[in-house]
């Protein structure tokens, strides 16, 4: 290509950090391209949140008028910010590697309590324009107070160290991008499967005039397939909500092995609570479809689930199921007592972690009084032990995800392989975690707790029944049977074992934890 190609941009330091990288890449396959700066209506307005601008496209608009008058050749977009249609006449060409897309909590270290979770204190401001942020925080922190937040990143960053809010949510790819020091800050990261990012998070896209075709064969040098698959996805189940950069929703679409895996959050309002759904599919045809037929307010919900737990009136499952007119029966069909009342001080001396597979393995260690080495790590596996942490003033250091152990244990091994590791738990662990690690690893088993299983279990009725352990299993079906309209889901692959041993269909989410539960329930 021989013309100097001419790149529309906005002019905020990420927008030009992003113009500048494509210009980067054209360079490194012979095209030469010089950046044009434009102003668009969310620049210029800057003290109306999001949902208050007029229409759609509100930082794409005049970048997309000048693409169709001919002034720019090309112009680059955070692919997020765009309308799902592009105006006649204009194309995506090409899309970049995603960033990681998660999102990022910035809290003011005086405002930081790790009890809570979110490691942010009990009635924060917390700054962000977005009601699909607003919706999902308010969900598992409905104490904190919500306000507005508008300009580029590092203006947003700075109204956090001027102090007009506690903490601030940004993405983390902006974050990535600029290279931004923020080590002033305590800084929780929270991962697209825990906090469900905007539909095509951390990804450019470069858009021109259908009619270049010289233009679009070269960019294809530039195009990632892979993640435009994902994005159509995302932003078709945008398309069909009939959402923009307003919609309390979040999608994100990703290839794990050789299934696309879905994560959906959507609320009618930034105050709603958000309904949550996991599903997953060989391919990604149908696949938006599918997604948004599960939100169909006309859909029928099961009337009643039980859980074989006991569950808060104010936990995120139980609020989740109320919100559909879901009855909740909560009832534990075990029973756990301590096999320590003391624990030798001597055997935490030389331990460099302490891991956790269980709520009760941490309750009951530190029920203990454990004397522990100032240097000492945590892990947890799953979200319901790292909160149980957090409730004794920790930070978990690594935290397991998924229900696969084989997975989690392998990733912890390259955290913790040849250090010491203390596994306070119950008196026949599984070992699960154990067996990921390396045989110059010193382990210690640390029993401190036992599992009794209650007798003369009462059958329910429920729609969908929720097994939380292996035990409580052996203890519900010791005198009861399967009812067959009744449908099954097992918290990790151990729970599953015990129905595929009774020959039962079940499912499984994908975090066993009170949100995983939340998905499962209403993808079935």
């Amino acid at each position: 290509m021989n013309r100097t190609l001419i790149i529309g941009t906005r002019g905020s330091e990420l927008a030009l950090w992003q113009a500048n990288f494509v210009k980067d890449s054209l360079a490194a396959i012979n095209i030469n391209a010089e950046l044009k700066i434009i102003k668009t209506q969310g620049d210029r307005i800057l003290n109306l949140s999001f949902d208050k601008l007029e229409g759609k496209g509100f930082f794409t608009k005049e970048l997309e008028e000048e693409l169709l008058a001919g002034t720019i050749d090309l112009a680059v977009h955070s692919h997020k910010d765009l309308p799902t249609e592009n105006p006649p006449g204009l194309i995506i060409a090409a899309v970049s590697e995603r960033e990681d897309p998660a999102e990022l909590l910035l809290i003011l270290k005086d405002c930081v309590d790790v009890r809570q979770k979110l490691s942010v204190k009990y009635g924060a401001i917390v700054g962000t324009s977005s009601n699909r942020r607003k919706a999902q925080l308010l969900a598992v922190r409905p104490d904190l107070e919500i306000e507005d937040l508008r300009g580029n990143v590092p203006t947003r960053i700075g109204k956090l160290r001027d102090e007009d809010y506690d903490a601030i949510m940004l993405a983390k790819a902006g974050v990535a991008r600029l290279g931004l020091d923020l080590s002033e800050f305590h800084v929780e990261e929270l991962t697209p499967t825990e906090f469900i990012p905007a539909p095509a998070q951390g990804v450019l896209a470069i858009q021109i005039r259908e009619n270049d075709p010289e233009l679009y064969n070269a960019l294809q040098a530039l195009h990632h397939t892979h993640v435009a698959d994902e994005l159509a996805v995302e932003r078709k189940v945008l398309k069909l909500f009939g959402g923009g950069c307003h919609l309390p929703l979040g999608c994100y679409c990703r290839k794990d092995e050789d299934k696309f895996q879905v994560f959906t959050s959507k609320a009618d309002t930034g105050e709603g609570f958000p309904d949550r759904l996991f599903i997953e599919a060989d391919t990604t045809e149908g696949l938006a479809e599918k997604v948004v037929a599960k939100f169909d307010k006309e859909r029928k919900y099961p009337a009643k689930v039980f859980i074989s737990r006991e569950v808060s009136e104010n936990s995120y499952f139980r609020k989740a199921l109320s919100k559909n007119s879901i009855e909740v029966e909560a009832r534990s069909l075990i029973r756990t007592v301590a096999v320590i009342t003391k624990l030798d001080p001597f055997i935490l001396r030389n331990t460099d972690w302490v891991f956790f597979t269980s709520k009760n393995a941490v309750e009951y260690f530190f029920k203990l009084d454990p004397q522990l080495p100032k240097k000492v790590k945590f892990g947890v596996m799953g979200s319901g032990s790292e909160d149980a942490l957090r409730r004794h003033g920790h930070f978990a250091e690594f935290t397991g995800e998924g229900n696969d152990t084989a997975d989690v244990a392998a990733e912890f091994a390259k955290l913790a392989n040849g250090t010491t590791v203390t596994f306070p738990g119950a008196a026949s662990p599984m070992r699960s975690i154990h067996q990921g690690l390396s045989a110059d690893t010193k382990i210690i088993d640390l029993p401190v707790y036992e599992t009794v299983l209650e007798e003369d279990v009462e059958a329910s009725s429920a729609d969908v029944v929720i097994f939380t352990s292996p035990s409580n299993v052996d203890a519900y079906f010791a005198d009861n049977l399967l009812d067959p309209h009744q449908k099954v889901i097992a918290i990790g692959k151990s729970t599953g074992k015990k129905f595929e041993e009774m020959g039962v269909r079940y499912t499984l989410p994908f975090s066993p934890d009170e949100i995983g539960l939340a998905e499962a329930v209403f993808g079935i």
